[in-house]
């Protein structure tokens, strides 16, 4: 299995990214648990308002597991940007929930424990959290983008002119300028073997 994900570094990322997601949504499925049905039992709330309330304690507590922990390697793309979405994502995670809930009790008449539990906890539950992964990963958490190869500069040879530095072989004299003896290198021409011309005093 380490071998097939080795050779698969996107589905690699993607297990451990599920894996992640899975256990912060674990421990935020528990307080929606605990606080749903404390609600109900405990403080007589009516089945929406415990719903609503458990799932925002459960939206909190996921926020900050999979914003420090399950995408901390991926893009940020600012505090609050990222806060709006994922509230924005939950919502719609949460009016599925609410539906499945709504449609047990509603339309169904299940009105016991059991099948408000069933309805709202575990399918409703199972659907908005596959909408919430896919969402975290697409628009709330982005990749980092991926360079762009046309603007990536050279790596190979700078392409300047010629010379010593580039390649360049140093330009040479002219053939004439070589043959001739006693040519100082300024390019000044001085004859050694003229005879001196004696002072007429």
């Amino acid at each position: 299995m380490r071998q097939f994900l080795s050779r698969h570094p996107r589905l690699a990322r993607l297990v451990k990214e599920l894996g992640k997601f899975g256990s912060v949504g674990a421990v935020a499925y528990v307080v929606q648990i605990g606080v749903t049905n404390f609600l109900w039992q405990v403080a007589g709330a009516e089945p929406m308002t415990g719903q609503l309330i458990g799932t925002l304690c459960s939206i909190a507590v996921a926020f900050v597991g999979n914003r420090f922990w399950t995408f901390r390697d991926r893009a940020r793309t600012g505090y609050w940007r990222e806060t709006l979405l994922f509230l924005a994502m939950n919502g719609v995670g949460m009016l599925v929930q609410l539906a499945c809930l709504g449609v047990a009790v509603y339309v169904l008449d299940l009105t016991g424990p059991l099948a408000q539990n069933i309805a709202g906890n575990v399918v409703g539950v199972g659907l908005g959290t596959l909408f919430r992964f896919w969402s975290y990963r697409t628009w709330v958490f982005p990749p980092h983008p991926e360079p762009d190869p046309a603007t990536a500069g050279p790596t190979g040879i700078a392409a300047s002119g010629g010379g010593a530095a580039s390649g360049g072989a140093a330009p040479e004299p002219a053939v004439g300028e070589a043959a001739l003896p006693g040519r100082a290198m300024d390019g000044s021409a001085e004859d050694a073997t003229a005879p001196s011309v004696p002072d007429g005093h």
